[in-house]
């Protein structure tokens, strides 16, 4: 097994990230992108998002995934890591990005006593929907 076969084998079994792992990451300062690809509905009607998180549309991956850095870890989150990072993660992983989701979405990283703090407004964070 060369090197790229073992590290796609190794990422097909590490889908997921534990939050206190992504926590770990953030504070030692590891390069990493994190994107909330929660449904519009579930963003909208939670006021919390992870520190540095971009919003993405989940239903346009592919509109969005080509602006991706694919040699940067990538870590999503939906609301309960279930079906939309699943769906998201498989259409990321199939581009060569490196990715995983939150274990329990945003759900769990607020369990797990992860920092969130007020989502910025729309006109703080520019039109980043049109994109996605």
């Amino acid at each position: 097994m060369n090197d790229t076969d073992r590290r796609m084998k190794e990422r097909s079994v590490n889908r997921t990230i534990k939050p206190r792992d992504l926590r770990s990451m953030l504070e030692t300062r590891q390069d990493v992108t994190i994107l909330d690809v929660r449904r519009k509905a579930d963003y909208d009607a939670d006021n919390g998002v992870l520190p540095d998180a971009e919003w993405r549309d989940p239903e346009k991956v592919e509109a969005w995934s080509m602006d991706l850095p694919k040699k940067r870890d990538v870590v999503i989150y939906c609301a309960r890591g279930g079906s939309v990072s699943n769906r998201v993660l498989d259409q990321l992983l199939n581009k060569g990005i490196q990715a995983q989701y939150i274990e329990g979405g945003i759900a769990g990283w607020k369990e797990a006593g992860g920092e969130t703090i007020e989502k910025p407004s729309r006109e703080d964070k520019g039109d980043h929907e049109q994109q996605g």
